[in-house]
């Protein structure tokens, strides 16, 4: 995995599963559900509403910008409300999805973030999450998310 700069944060991992099984964890809202948030609300076409409560009372919100299945997803990031100085839309998510063997390899890009301390702690849940997807998008289950509980570290 890469380093988070000023203000972006870039991933690069290789998840044990097809292209078209990560995508669809990525854009079904139930199925990402399984790996990241308590519900997702998700409109995946251009200009479509992205939408996830990740723990209680923390809403993500932003715009899909680009959807090219299975393989490139791009929409924009930010928190609802005062919880979080990254407001909605303020922020860009990029997946690239690859075929690699029989697996994917997946390339991640969160640009935009307001200051490295927001990078740092956007670093932080994406790490967390992509442990669940890959879990998730391998056919395992993935267990309940311990930060769903106040159980975050």
């Amino acid at each position: 995995m890469a380093n988070a700069t000023e203000t972006a944060i870039e991933r690069e991992l290789v998840i044990a599963a097809a292209p078209e099984t990560v995508w669809e964890l990525l854009v079904d809202p139930a199925k990402a559900s399984v790996w990241m948030g308590i519900q997702s609300w998700s409109e995946p076409t251009p200009g479509g509403l992205y939408r996830v409560e990740v723990i209680p009372g923390h809403i993500a919100r932003g715009e899909y910008v680009e959807l090219d299945p299975p393989s490139r997803l791009v929409y924009t990031w930010g928190w609802e409300g005062d919880v979080n100085p990254t407001a909605p839309g303020s922020s860009t998510v990029e997946f690239e999805l690859t075929p690699e063997g029989e697996g994917t390899r997946l390339r991640f890009v969160h640009s935009g973030l307001p200051s490295s301390d927001q990078a740092g702690s956007h670093a932080h849940g994406w790490d967390h999450y992509f442990d669940r997807l890959a879990i998730a998008a391998a056919g395992g289950d993935p267990g309940p998310d311990p930060w769903q509980t106040g159980e975050m570290s």
